[in-house]
């Protein structure tokens, strides 16, 4: 009887090791990232729409998604040592020399952001940085259109850390009449500090990539090509 008990055991022992083995992931791709809500965040039940993308995509490959949030400047240079394979969500403009730019994982808008009772218009780029005071994030790599009106006017240009410093700002009606950046991520920073006076002029100038920057050398070499034949899919 108790012969048979421990075969019982033993089998029971030997099936579960197999079946955690099974499934277990091949491999884990661990990447930086920063808080962007909806689209990356720290705070998120899923760590965001973008991030829970990705991670459901590498899934299918048997691939595990680490991530791991800091501030934007902090989580691209830590991208740059062998524990990341990159970091994400990037536009293409923000892909830094040593990384190559996955193709899209998912995609996000620059729009422009004003306060309630505001009398600013959009007639474009050029003409917003000529008339009126722009604020921007200044760790973000903005379009070439809107970096060059940026360089020209640098009097009507004025920087926020981030969108939550950015959306306060704008609410407060004094340090500038539009707002650049995508308009989800400010709507959610309106919503969580309560602000009621922020108003979307424009929802989108520009639709971006969102890409994983990839850090770019014979180790992480195999992870680009199925990366990127994964996307292809």
């Amino acid at each position: 009887m108790l012969l048979k008990k421990i075969s019982v055991l033993f089998i029971f022992t030997i099936g579960a090791f197999l079946l955690t083995a099974i499934s277990a992931p091949a491999e884990i791709w661990k990447i930086t990232s920063l808080d962007w809500q909806p689209y990356s965040g720290s705070d998120m039940a899923n760590q965001g729409e973008s991030v829970n993308k990705l991670r459901e995509l590498l899934k299918k490959e048997g691939i595990e998604l680490v991530v791991e949030f800091y501030p934007w400047t902090r989580a691209q240079k830590l991208a740059q040592t062998k524990d990341y394979i990159g970091y994400f969500p990037a536009w293409p403009e923000e892909v830094k020399e040593g990384f190559v730019a996955s193709l899209p994982v998912d995609w996000s808008y620059i729009g422009v952001m004003t306060f309630a009772g505001s009398n600013a218009t959009w007639e474009g780029v050029e003409k917003a940085f000529t008339k009126y005071r722009v604020g921007i994030i200044d760790t973000y790599a903005y379009p070439q259109d809107i970096t060059e009106a940026m360089k020209k006017y640098p009097d009507n240009t004025k920087t926020a850390k981030d969108e939550d410093a950015l959306v306060k700002m704008l609410a407060g009606k004094t340090r500038f009449e539009l707002a650049l950046t995508d308009p989800n991520v400010m709507m959610y920073y309106a919503k969580l500090n309560k602000l009621d006076n922020i108003q979307v002029l424009n929802p989108n100038i520009q639709k971006k990539e969102l890409v994983i920057a990839l850090r770019n050398d014979e180790e992480n070499k195999k992870r680009i090509e199925l990366l990127q034949k994964i996307l292809k899919q």
